[in-house]
């Protein structure tokens, strides 16, 4: 097995599938995954799905040695993908958001959890109605941290980031949004996120208590914040590096016949506007 830790972004928006594309990776997932995409409406979800899909497959091929095709995925009761080859201690996760599918993965046990926000006022509401709505998402001292940053895109700036911590925390623990979520507070001592650092000293604390959390925080571009949440100090930042298809199919071996209706009927979906 290989010393592995990686970040790897895919930006969605550089990537318009030709055909030959599509037929080779939805010819590289599961027959259970490509019927689960077939159900979506929209070409954006279907092509970041699929680019998570892929970027599992390859991470794990790549950290453990499985052969590409042997490599197999389950779901857990909440819907959340597994590896069912036993005896890996490896750890891996996936977000897509916006335009980025986003994938942090480790030669290691311990919890790990990524999640990429777009930074981007809601439609047909102020920002104060927005806040409003969430109101029970931060606490008291979040809150005050997030309306404290002056200029109403700094504000939603720091929502954002607030909202990626969070979330990168939950899907570390696997408990999603079932708990207090103000429960659950983030302090965070660097204000400002660069595409060219890696941030790591913010601290969470659960119902006050300070737990022994690392996480790294960047940005992708200016309007795509991602963080990764795990167990413990890494003792290394890592940057997120942005990959393309042929990189992410470099090493793909075909699991299932290629499927024209199945492509031809992708190319029929709408765009999500």
């Amino acid at each position: 097995m290989s010393n592995k830790s990686v970040r790897w972004a895919f930006n969605l928006s550089k990537w318009e599938p030709s055909h030959s594309d599509m037929l080779l990776a939805t010819s590289c997932v599961q027959v259970e995954e490509k019927e689960r995409l077939a159900r979506f409406v929209f070409k954006n979800d279907v092509k970041s799905s699929l680019i998570g899909r892929l970027l599992m497959r390859k991470f794990v091929n790549e950290a453990t040695g499985l052969k590409y095709n042997e490599i197999k995925f389950a779901r857990d009761e909440k819907g959340k993908p597994f590896l069912t080859n036993n005896n890996f201690p490896i750890n891996y996760n996936v977000s897509h958001q916006g335009d980025y599918t986003v994938l942090a993965g480790c030669n290691s046990a311990g919890l790990l959890g990524v999640d990429v926000v777009k930074v981007e006022f809601p439609r047909g509401k102020s920002l104060g109605e927005y806040f409003r709505l969430m109101s029970r998402i931060f606490s008291g001292t979040e809150w005050e941290k997030i309306r404290g940053q002056g200029s109403e895109k700094n504000q939603l700036a720091m929502f954002c980031r607030h909202w990626c911590l969070k979330e990168s925390y939950l899907k570390a623990v696997g408990v999603g949004v079932t708990i207090n979520l103000q429960d659950v507070c983030f302090k965070i001592n660097s204000d400002v996120l660069r595409k060219d650092r890696v941030v790591d000293d913010t601290e969470v604390y659960f119902r006050g208590e300070k737990l022994d959390w690392e996480f790294q925080e960047m940005l992708l571009d200016d309007q795509h914040c991602v963080a990764v949440a795990t167990e413990a100090s890494t003792g290394e930042k890592f940057f997120f590096k942005e990959i393309g298809f042929n990189e992410v199919m470099e090493n793909a071996v075909a699991l299932l016949e290629p499927d024209e209706d199945y492509c031809n009927s992708f190319f029929k979906k709408c765009d999500k506007s």
